[in-house]
């Protein structure tokens, strides 16, 4: 399912210059984001540990939605892009990981910064809807406004 970077990434690539995108709420949710080589890492350095219990893996740096759109625009060029704020579900207001007990048990946690990761994720998201000609593989998720 759709999650939210890889939808606003989608919104941003199909959206025109000048045009405006869809954010259900005021956009003041909050979240914090991992790039999938973190990921990765994260859930390799676990399995080769010796930690039976389950651990968290995720970043500690919170952004809203806005703020994440704003980034995403940003990336895409296309600065006279508006966010339109209408109703819809907002899901969890505010969600954040607490990585104390990763670094305790792993002694490590994610680096990549969102920026450096929302840059190549916005351009594999950006050439996908370009190359598909049309974004119905879209359609029922999430964002889908």
């Amino acid at each position: 399912r759709e999650k939210v970077p890889a939808a606003l990434c989608r919104k941003v690539a199909t959206v025109e210059p000048g045009g405006e995108i869809e954010l259900w709420g005021d956009g003041e949710q909050t979240g914090s984001f991992c790039y999938v080589d973190d990921s990765v890492e994260g859930i390799y350095r676990l399995i080769h540990s010796d930690y039976p219990e389950p651990l968290n893996i995720g970043t500690e740096d919170m952004v809203t939605v806005n703020e994440l759109a704003n980034m995403i625009i940003g990336l895409s060029g296309k600065d006279d892009v508006t966010l339109r704020h209408v109703d819809g579900p907002q899901g969890v207001r505010g969600r954040n990981s607490d990585n104390r007990r990763l670094r305790e048990v792993l002694g490590w946690e994610p680096s990549v910064p969102l920026m450096q990761g929302l840059e190549p994720t916005y351009r594999w998201i950006e050439k996908q809807v370009a190359s598909a000609g049309t974004f119905r593989f879209f359609e029922g998720t999430a964002l889908d406004a």
